[in-house]
């Protein structure tokens, strides 16, 4: 969102701040009127004689005694109400004003853990390949090809870093009632993407990966988008997989409209109650001797995938391993 956007935003919310307050006292001060007017004249009398008024002059209803022994009360309490309730007004108003900081504060905190989360794989593929690089100029090896996908993982990069950003307006227009441009991307490309992205990871950890995606199939996200989802799933996998094992990634045709994406590996399977868990930010697994993440791969994904009308969970899982489902609207149009 743009600065031009953030100022409108903080004065639409305190014009409906200052008008929601204004309304709000003056129906508690026209309503602690109201009933003091009720009260004088429930226990008000006409002056005359023997009401109160001068013996001799005729009684005048349009002269009255008020009783200040039994309107004091009155007076008092509606003061002491009228006090809390205004109280209570300007806690309620102090709670909305403060309310668009604490969603600007926490969408910053959900950045920079989103951001040190999505780099941390390719900035780990990139120091894998470097190692590759050094082995083989020691070796006088060839390099071309290490250097060419070290030049893809650094672009790879940079198109996360803004995607972030993009995603980062995208809730903010979504929260503004617009709508997700979603645009269109081939599932096997951004599956090759993701294998060749988490290959030297991969490679470090002794897991074969293994990638099957059926032809013309065509997902409503943009490509960085499924990339993203398919690498942190892949990710995800990995960690959990035991040394000489594979982890397979297939995309497929999946009910009418949609496109299914499954990972799955050999790892230990999760725990019945960790099904839900492990969505959620900063919720980790048990410990593989291997880097530890930051607990949000998985939920990411599921935020990812719900901003684009898809869902992400456990398809199945046992003791001898877990696939994930990953299921997005398909595209009207091809890529």
């Amino acid at each position: 969102m743009s600065g031009s956007a953030d100022r409108d935003r903080v004065r639409r919310s305190a014009r409906q701040i200052g008008l929601w307050t204004g309304v709000a006292s003056a129906v508690v001060i026209a309503a602690g009127v109201g009933i003091l007017i009720a009260v004088i004249l429930s226990t008000s009398r006409p002056q005359g004689p023997g009401f109160g008024g001068p013996a001799g002059l005729p009684a005048n209803p349009d002269h009255i005694v008020v009783d200040v022994d039994r309107v004091l009360p009155w007076v008092v309490v509606l003061g002491v109400v009228g006090v809390a309730v205004l109280g209570l007004i300007a806690w309620a108003t102090a709670r909305r004003a403060v309310a668009p900081l604490e969603v600007a504060l926490r969408a910053q905190r959900d950045f920079v853990a989103d951001a040190s989360h999505e780099l941390r794989t390719p900035l780990t593929a990139m120091s894998s390949r470097v190692q590759i690089l050094q082995r083989r100029l020691r070796r006088g090896e060839p390099i071309d090809d290490a250097l060419e996908r070290l030049r893809r993982d650094t672009a790879t990069m940079d198109d996360i870093l803004t995607e972030l950003l993009l995603a980062a307006q995208a809730d903010q227009a979504v929260a503004d009632g617009a709508p997700v441009e979603a645009g269109s991307t081939d599932a096997a490309e951004a599956v090759r993407a993701a294998v060749e992205l988490l290959q030297p990871i991969a490679e470090g950890a002794g897991v074969v990966l293994e990638q099957r995606a059926g032809a013309g199939l065509a997902v409503a996200a943009p490509a960085v988008t499924l990339t993203r989802l398919c690498t942190a799933l892949l990710d995800n996998a990995v960690q959990h997989a035991p040394a000489g094992s594979a982890v397979t990634i297939a995309a497929g045709s999946g009910p009418a409209g949609y496109v299914e994406i499954r990972v799955a590996d050999r790892g230990p399977g999760v725990r019945p109650e960790d099904r839900e868990r492990i969505f959620t930010r900063f919720a980790r697994g048990p410990e593989t001797g291997r880097r530890r993440g930051f607990g949000l791969g998985l939920a990411l994904v599921r935020d990812v995938a719900t901003r684009y009308g898809g869902a992400v969970g456990i398809e199945r899982t046992s003791a001898e391993g877990t696939t994930f489902l990953l299921r997005l609207p398909a595209a009207t149009t091809g890529p």
